[in-house]
């Protein structure tokens, strides 16, 4: 049976880099956040093998002597095999980037072993924390997780969490805040789901990743519309892409209507059967508005919506078809939505109620991987 690995970087990945980018001395070694925990859990949860692999440039010279790489190296091994994690093979390698050497990452030279087609590398993954460990994964065949938080190293201490994160998305890199997240996508798998919904009205392309980053890519021909559907993505801290194309040369309600059937449904997919999300979640302020959001994804659709608006209009969006929406949405997506907002400021009023209602989902989908159950005493959702 095909083998699973994971090929693990280690600075900046499993200890702190340094703003030198070498580890000199002990003082230099710091443990990334969550990182022995979580690769413990992994290590006793999951049938994944442990690959070390590095870039050590010029290891070996006398700037850089390989004793102090041996006696330093073997602390954070030593540290992390006493905490259950142990490692079953390590690749370092010594090449600087001027040497353009395939043993060196993102060359595959060093791992010449794994290539041979006893590794599942549609499951195996890359864990790391640079774009060269993503591109390892990209000439491995497999998949990557890339630690995008600077606060894993202070390498970078001005590189903030959104910038380093590619604009477009790649579906096989997960770019995540800690290891908790890594832990979470290993063991459960990570959460993504598209519909494609064509009609004689409309065509509709929706992908959305639950496990995200609140990364956006929304096109509806309606200008207004796009703003609300960023503020789900955003909010929710899931990365959402929709494309539509609709008859406004009609009006808007099929646009919109047709839209909500599709998002609610990719959300009902992603979530898949629900194992170990908390289920249940939100209540905000939005200046002279308060927006209660209340979300139930107990598998049974139901609307209460407590909102009225003076407006015909806000943008290009009719405000009667705001109802319409959730109910189309909570239909599709098998789940539970109540509701209010209360204020003054019709834009401010609707804007707070679709932030509100991110919030929710995000409350909502956030999974318990050490309590890996399902949230209902029916044995169903």
């Amino acid at each position: 049976m095909p083998r699973r690995v994971l090929f693990i970087d280690r600075d900046g990945t499993l200890i702190k880099e340094p703003p030198s980018e070498e580890i000199r001395s002990y003082d230099d070694i710091e443990f990334v956040p969550g990182a022995i925990r979580n690769l413990a859990f992994i290590r006793s949860h999951t049938d994944f093998e442990f690959a070390l692999v590095s870039n050590q440039d010029g290891l070996g010279t006398p700037a850089y002597p390989q004793d102090i790489f041996d006696r330093l190296h073997k602390f954070i091994m030593d540290t992390y095999a006493g905490q259950g994690v142990t490692f079953d093979t390590q690749f370092i390698d010594c090449h600087t980037p001027e040497d353009n050497h395939p043993c060196r990452k993102p060359g595959t030279g060093m791992l010449t072993a794994y290539t041979d087609g006893s590794v599942n590398m549609d499951e195996s993954y890359v864990i790391g924390d640079r774009e060269t460990d993503a591109q390892l994964a990209r000439n491995l065949g497999c998949r990557a997780i890339i630690l995008a938080n600077p606060a894993v190293t202070s390498r970078d201490p001005n590189n903030s969490f959104s910038a380093r994160v590619p604009d477009v998305p790649d579906d096989r890199v997960s770019y995540v805040q800690s290891w908790d997240q890594v832990a979470e996508i290993l063991y459960a798998g990570r959460r993504c789901a598209q519909v494609r919904r064509t009609t004689k009205e409309t065509d509709i392309d929706v992908k959305i990743d639950l496990d995200g980053t609140g990364k956006c890519q929304i096109n509806t021909g309606l200008g207004f519309f796009d703003h609300m559907l960023e503020q789900i993505g955003k909010h929710s801290a899931s990365d959402l892409s929709i494309t539509v194309h609709g008859d406004l040369n009609v009006d808007e309600h099929h646009t919109i209507e047709d839209t909500a059937l599709a998002l609610g449904e990719a959300l009902r997919k992603a979530l898949g059967d629900k194992r170990g999300i908390t289920r249940y979640g939100y209540c905000l302020p939005m200046d002279d508005c308060l927006c209660q959001v209340a979300i139930d994804f107990g598998g049974r659709p139901w609307l209460v919506f407590d909102a009225q608006f003076n407006r015909e209009k806000i943008g290009d969006m009719p405000t009667e078809m705001f109802l319409h929406f959730f109910k189309s949405l909570s239909d599709a997506a098998m789940m539970n939505l109540n509701i209010k907002a209360e204020g003054q400021n019709e834009h401010h009023k609707i804007e707070g109620i679709f932030k509100a209602l991110a919030r929710s989902i995000k409350m909502a989908k956030a999974r318990d991987i050490e309590n890996f159950q399902l949230p209902s005493t029916k044995g169903a959702l």
